[in-house]
């Protein structure tokens, strides 16, 4: 379920421009000798969104050269069915494998008809998240990690934290405002512990008559 977002930046990555950004894209890895490098989408409209000339904010760690820029699309290609990139300044494959993990961010289009499966985290802070028909928190916040998002819910004292994957996520209902999860057992509670320890085996001692 991942999908074009709105970015709440965390202190290791780069901070997020004003407006709403669309999380587009991470770069997968360098292909090649000529600067490409491989996509994993976040977009169910890469070719709208590769267009030569486009341009895009990464996410990286501040330890990175890269923090704070931006990259221009030069070309978007498919080879062997994988979405690859070409960057501007980016010529061969060492420039390449120093953008490897980092994630790519747009700015919002308002009139852009919103793709299907894509929310923005304000939409789904705050959500009730159900389990079989039962309410069992709410959604604080969204952590965007390179595999997936992460749906942050608190519970007491601690955070649990739900991938967003259609697998655990199946129902957004931003009109109803709630989320509908199926977690696996012990995500949200803690797993009874066995009550009944294993007796040691007893040992039969035979009697010997003298």
């Amino acid at each position: 379920m991942d999908s074009d977002s709105d970015k709440k930046s965390g202190r290791e990555h780069s901070p997020k421009p004003a407006g709403t950004q669309l999380r587009v894209a991470r770069l997968l890895k360098a292909h090649g000798l000529k600067g490409a490098l491989k996509l994993e989408l976040y977009t169910d409209d890469p070719d709208g969104r590769f267009v030569s000339g486009a341009v895009f904010t990464l996410q990286v760690p501040e330890s990175s050269p890269w923090h704070g820029k931006s990259v221009t699309v030069r070309e978007f290609k498919w080879m062997n069915s994988h979405p690859v990139v070409f960057l501007e300044g980016i010529e061969d494959r060492t420039a390449a494998e120093e953008l490897v993990k980092a994630i790519l961010w747009v700015e919002a289009d308002a009139s852009s008809t919103p793709e299907e499966d894509a929310w923005y985290d304000h939409q789904l802070v705050g959500l009730d998240v159900v389990r079989d028909d039962q309410v069992i928190g709410r959604i604080a916040r969204v952590d965007h990690l390179p595999a997936h998002d992460l749906l942050v819910v608190p519970q007491g004292d601690r955070e649990v934290l739900v991938p967003f994957v259609k697998a655990l996520v199946p129902v957004v209902d931003v009109a109803a405002r709630r989320v509908v999860v199926t977690p696996p057992a012990g995500l949200f509670e803690e797993l009874p512990a066995d009550d009944e320890a294993e007796e040691p085996a007893a040992t039969a001692v035979e009697a010997t008559e003298d």
